[in-house]
């Protein structure tokens, strides 16, 4: 049955994601041109202020617990991060983990290219240039590569999220490989659905395990013997969890440290919640008042669809806007020889 706490959670944050994608991401959308640095910059932290937003709602609106255990994280390291796909929300409880262990600017995640339609979310997702993939293999390794090797051209610091077992995670700009395990002791949301209904996760238990580049074997073959061989823990290790006291470490506690203390993380989800609450009661007044804004909101909405209609993505062009750049410069480079 639908309750009140899931409609106020997914409308809460589906309208602060469109009035966002709106009024905050699009007003940069011309800096991909003009500075693509300034803009990767300036978007990666307006995006991940909205990602701090379901981590208030969970932790302050509806009491859930987060425990972390095991290595925790280096702030600010380039890392993949390999997780157990419990459920379909897994992605967005991650964030409860990286807001205390890391920086939420730096998560990029791979994902089915279907959510990149979805209003709101999906044009924000397309402006962090989150990679898509259509679960084809074939089609799907190019644009992946292609998506790898621009991050590493701008030396963005990326942690990427990716789900799938045996993934190639060869590559000589890494600093680590992080195993997450993540469980849910008492109940487990499965679907955007039992969020509505309010089913939310009364604890998210996380255990992380950090493997240093240094240490990965360097074939193709090996790694993904290594992959295997890490999922196997990571079910002894599940089934242990559930079967006994239902935590990862007794001691419910990281061998590393969070790069924030409890009480700034408090700070930071209290900020949020007040701020995309009072931001998405504004953006409705300014609409009801001013029409220049609503013909303002019609025309960004306009793009985002039409451009990804067009082009594939945001994600694509700032891609494409990259390649031609560099294709540019190599050319010069040989004419001046």
């Amino acid at each position: 049955m639908v309750s009140w706490k899931g409609i106020y959670f997914l409308l809460a944050l589906f309208l602060a994601s469109f009035f966002g994608s709106i009024f905050m991401l699009s007003p940069f959308l011309p800096l991909m041109f003009v500075s693509p640095a300034w803009y990767r910059w300036i978007t990666d932290r307006i995006v991940a202020t909205w990602l701090t937003l379901p981590v208030a709602l969970l932790e302050i609106v509806f009491g859930a617990k987060v425990v972390i255990t095991g290595d925790g994280f280096i702030p600010g390291e380039r890392s993949v991060i390999i997780m157990n796909h419990r459920t379909r929300m897994d992605w967005m409880f991650l964030w409860n983990c990286l807001l205390r262990y890391s920086y939420l600017r730096l998560e990029k995640i791979c994902l089915k290219s279907s959510l990149k339609s979805v209003p709101g979310f999906g044009w924000a997702m397309q402006v962090a240039a989150f990679i898509f993939i259509q679960r084809k293999w074939e089609d799907d390794k190019n644009h992946f590569e292609n998506m790898l090797d621009y991050f590493c051209d701008i030396h963005e610091p990326l942690q990427l999220l990716i789900f799938p077992e045996g993934t190639d995670l060869t590559g000589n700009n890494l600093d680590a490989i992080h195993d997450i395990t993540v469980a849910y002791p008492q109940n487990i949301p499965q679907t955007e659905k039992h969020l509505l209904n309010g089913n939310f996760p009364k604890e998210i238990h996380f255990h992380v395990h950090r493997y240093p580049v240094q240490t990965l074997p360097t074939s193709r073959e090996e790694l993904q013997l290594w992959c295997q061989k890490r999922w196997e823990e990571k079910e002894e290790r599940l089934q242990l969890f559930y079967e006994g006291e239902k935590y990862f470490d007794v001691t419910g506690r990281s061998i590393i440290p969070p790069c924030k203390s409890e009480l700034r993380v408090l700070v930071v989800k209290c900020i949020s919640l007040l701020y995309w609450t009072l931001f998405t009661l504004a953006m409705f007044v300014l609409l009801y008042l001013y029409s220049f804004v609503r013909w303002y909101c019609v025309t960004a909405v306009v793009i985002f669809v039409v451009q990804q209609k067009i082009f594939g993505g945001l994600e694509i062009i700032e891609l494409a806007r990259h390649r031609y750049f560099n294709k540019q410069q190599n050319g010069y480079g040989r004419k001046t020889e």
